[in-house]
């Protein structure tokens, strides 16, 4: 996939954290100063736009609340680079009718590799190497949990029901894969707009499949927020209000888990 236009550097702020190569898979860890304790760890998976500025901020602001936090490119893989998905950011956020034309088009082919079903059993092994590692870090001590944004928090919802070592799940306006969640033992605490139309119509099929699963499941929605409302590089549906206070949940549920458990 060729795209032009912004790349990379020029839209991202310099890195707080560093680039690991876990077997050939991209990482960008985040972690406290040193010296600071170290509350667990936490994997952030991103969007469809891959390992962009927006994630590598959000995994440097969890970073400052204490935690070890890997974000890992697993889009690469599915022929989506950072700079590509850099690319179709910048289109998504263009006022011109010829760039927003574009988009549908350019998305759909970034994406076709990614919706195999093979990719998605390659995802979710390569996102349990990230556990792994990340589990291996001074101070973690099997305080793990996964948050995951978009197609992300399909990805959390997977990475919950493959790997016991997640203790909390935060999938933000994910879908849940297709296949059994009845291996999920963690709790599973969902974020969603209620202007979201497709999520909103499938929430209550979710629920009952988490209920007769006997998962520890809980949905938040925000009735007037849009699909994205966290992400705060997306002027269409952004709302500072909501993230916040999705924000200080996320905090307080991390803080309560790990401090239980």
């Amino acid at each position: 996939m060729t795209l032009t236009g912004s790349t990379l550097a020029e839209i991202s702020p310099p890195d707080n954290g560093t680039m690991l190569d876990l077997d050939g898979l991209d990482v960008y860890r985040s972690a406290p100063p040193v010296g600071t304790p170290i509350k667990g760890g936490l994997i952030v998976i991103h969007e469809i736009w891959g390992l962009v500025a927006h994630i590598k901020d959000v995994a440097d602001r969890f970073a400052a609340q204490g935690y070890v936090v890997y974000a890992p490119d697993i889009l690469s893989h599915g022929g989506v680079t950072p700079q590509a998905g850099a690319e179709l950011e910048r289109l998504r956020e263009s006022n011109d009718p010829a760039e927003q034309h574009r988009l549908q088009p350019l998305m759909r082919e970034a994406l076709t590799a990614a919706r195999q079903p093979e990719y998605a059993a390659w995802a979710v092994g390569a996102l349990q190497r990230v556990v792994t590692a990340l589990a291996a870090e001074p101070g973690v001590a099997g305080h793990i949990g996964v948050i995951g944004f978009c197609f992300g928090g399909t990805f959390a919802f997977a990475l919950a029901a493959a790997d016991p070592r997640i203790r909390i799940a935060f999938p933000f306006y994910g879908s849940p894969p297709e296949g059994s969640l009845a291996n999920i033992a963690c709790p599973v605490r969902a974020f969603y707009g209620g202007q979201d139309e497709r999520l909103m119509a499938s929430l209550p099929e979710l629920r009952d499949r988490m209920a007769k699963a006997g998962i520890d499941f809980t949905a938040q929605v925000y009735p007037d927020a849009q699909h994205a409302f966290f992400n705060n590089t997306n002027t269409h549906a952004y709302d500072a209000v909501v993230a916040a206070d999705a924000w200080q949940q996320v905090l307080e549920i991390l803080a309560n888990q790990f401090d239980n458990k």
